[in-house]
């Protein structure tokens, strides 16, 4: 889709909404209707049939999902998005769309726990296979695909370790073989990271952490090809059914025109903590993308605009010793979500990717001592007292 603006702070509040069409209204309206009526019946058997433009029914589309869907196309630079009523109904809608029983995905190595749950069924019910790969070369790539290898699914920032991914190169190497990338872009939100932009093929995201960035929806998005969307809105989502209700494209919608300034300020924070624990003796280890001593810097330089507001970190103890630590902080939320005004902390290895089993768990660098943080809007100050007086608690 052709960009009406050329900076992403005038796109976010101004994408994909005319006040014009719409009364004059400043705030995009809330459609809350289940569905629209026609003025005759040969006009409904035509928007049926496709052959005029017009909403039917919610679950089909609706006027403050559409505004939603535009204003992330543009966001992302892709041709059209695509809504749905959970981070996860966007991921298996994209991922069924593109595979059929036997096929086989090729995976970044590390996904968050209800992916991994997904792909798992997936194998179970489908015979759907799935490889990790660590995705450091080109040859490292080829070794893993096959002629059935239906597409390439990418987390970076992986959840929970923050391993990056070069993904100029995953796509390169994918589209050598005629295979689509998948990528989460969850943790980056289309203001530091834009995947489209460096050849993969569609772009994930839930929607419920920076997009939203209020801890108050439950939401999912797509963006791509608008061939491959409309089929996947004609299939996977309609008769699937994992839709966005009006409110909370809505929600979103109100949360985007902010999502800049929250975003940097996350970043800010998060900077901070990660060079405050990296020096703490109770703490053996610490990802960041904005560490420039880390190997995967070069490709933080590369395709990210700065690091994110995730900072991982492992301790010194066992896991009784980072429960204790969660279980002594004040004010910082233990919660498994990211992306919210308040700083939220959890223990991967028992929520968030509890349901992979521990030997894989492992592989992937997810041990009983890591702790992932998301950094609020909180004074970073604040944050760190916190975090230091429950480190020093150990």
């Amino acid at each position: 889709m052709e960009k009406k603006y050329n900076h992403f702070e005038t796109s976010v509040i101004h994408a994909g909404y005319d006040a014009k069409e719409m009364l004059g209204s400043l705030a995009s309206p809330l459609f809350q209707t289940s569905t629209f009526t026609f003025e005759t019946a040969e006009q409904g058997e035509r928007r049926f049939a496709g052959e005029e433009e017009g909403y039917i029914y919610t679950r089909l589309g609706n006027p403050t999902v559409t505004i939603l869907e535009e204003k992330i196309a543009e966001l992302e630079n892709g041709e059209r998005g695509l809504a749905f009523g959970s981070g996860m109904a966007a991921v298996s809608a994209v991922l069924i769309a593109l595979t059929k029983a036997n096929d086989h995905i090729l995976c970044s190595s590390g996904l968050y726990g209800c992916t991994y749950g997904l792909l798992s069924m997936m194998k179970e019910k489908y015979n759907i296979e799935h490889d990790f790969s660590t995705m450091e070369s080109k040859d490292a790539i080829r070794a893993l695909v096959r002629p059935e290898t239906a597409c390439i699914y990418v987390e970076t920032p992986i959840n929970p370790t923050m391993k990056l991914i070069d993904l100029k190169m995953v796509a390169e190497v994918a589209h050598e073989k005629g295979i689509p990338v998948v990528v989460d872009n969850t943790f980056s939100s289309p203001y530091l990271q834009r995947p489209l932009e460096l050849g993969c093929d569609v772009v994930l995201h839930s929607a419920t952490k920076y997009i939203g960035g209020h801890g108050d929806v439950i939401a999912g998005l797509a963006v791509g090809k608008k061939e491959f969307l409309d089929e996947v809105a004609m299939t996977t989502l309609k008769d699937i059914g994992g839709v966005m209700a009006p409110f909370d494209a809505w929600l979103l919608i109100r949360g985007l025109k902010t999502l800049p300034i929250r975003v940097d300020r996350h970043c800010d924070n998060a900077e901070k903590l990660f060079e405050k624990l990296r020096s703490h003796p109770k703490v053996a280890n610490v990802y960041y993308p904005n560490d420039e001593e880390h190997s995967d810097y070069p490709i933080r330089e590369k395709q990210m605009k700065r690091g994110g507001g995730l900072v991982s970190f492992e301790i010194k103890g066992s896991k009784k010793d980072a429960q204790r630590l969660l279980n002594s902080l004040k004010f910082i939320k233990i919660a498994v979500s990211l992306g919210d005004a308040e700083t939220l902390i959890q223990h991967p290895a028992t929520m968030t990717h509890s349901v992979v089993p521990e030997e894989t768990r492992l592989e992937m660098g997810i041990t009983d001592q890591l702790i992932r943080l998301s950094a609020g809007l909180e004074a970073w100050e604040d944050i760190w007292a916190d975090l230091e007086q429950a480190l020093d608690s150990l």
